[in-house]
């Protein structure tokens, strides 16, 4: 009843509610990243939703133009505090999760939820495990379990692993504790970014980076 009526209903009005939000921060922000570097205000990317079927998700762009996609050695994308390719106001919306606003936008189409595991990009659907695969059963969400309790400190392992308990968990007040969770998490700005100083690969890339 919850996860296939109550919830739909929640994140609907939820995204009614937020949207006001957005669009104050698109007015603050918008011109910001705009003139930067003369790039788009959103990065529209390529997400796996429910069932596995494709989406566009929305965020603000906190990158240059062009940047390069480096990833680290799970796959997972890399997320580094000295990461160049990062604009200056888009670590500040990164570290304040300003840059997830729009997202509330795929709240209202039907694409997201609240709360759910945090979507991954298209290459990654050929790497779940088939007892891991329970978690496309649900909508991705703006937060999750994985994201509340360990944000961006988990690699991909952890994070699928994560994503399926929620899946067979999701209950109303799994999702409560996981909103609350949250919050506190994203004030408390902790575990913003990835330990990535065990990934030479990607090092080397991030300071090929910086010499130009």
């Amino acid at each position: 009843m919850y996860r296939k009526g109550v919830k739909n209903i929640f994140d609907f009005l939820i995204g009614l509610c937020g949207f006001p939000f957005f669009l104050i921060a698109l007015i603050i922000f918008g011109p910001i990243i705009y003139f930067t570097d003369k790039g788009p205000i959103f990065y529209n990317a390529n997400r796996i939703g429910k069932d596995g079927k494709l989406f566009k998700m929305y965020k603000f762009r906190s990158m240059y133009v062009n940047a390069p996609d480096i990833r680290l050695a799970d796959g997972s994308t890399y997320n580094g505090e000295d990461d160049p390719r990062v604009t200056k106001i888009g670590k500040f919306m990164r570290n304040t999760s300003v840059d997830e606003l729009p997202q509330l936008l795929n709240l209202l189409n039907g694409t997201m939820s609240l709360i759910g595991p945090r979507p991954d990009p298209p290459d990654w659907l050929d790497k779940y495990p088939e007892d891991i695969k329970i978690f496309l059963t649900v909508k991705p969400g703006l937060t999750g379990y994985s994201q509340a309790y360990y944000r961006n400190s988990a690699d991909g392992e952890e994070k699928m692993k994560n994503d399926a308990y929620y899946a067979r968990h999701c209950s109303f007040m799994m999702d409560v504790k996981i909103f609350f969770k949250t919050i506190a998490i994203v004030l408390g700005h902790d575990n913003t970014y990835k330990d990535t100083s065990n990934e030479d690969e990607a090092k080397k890339q991030i300071e090929e980076l910086r010499k130009h």
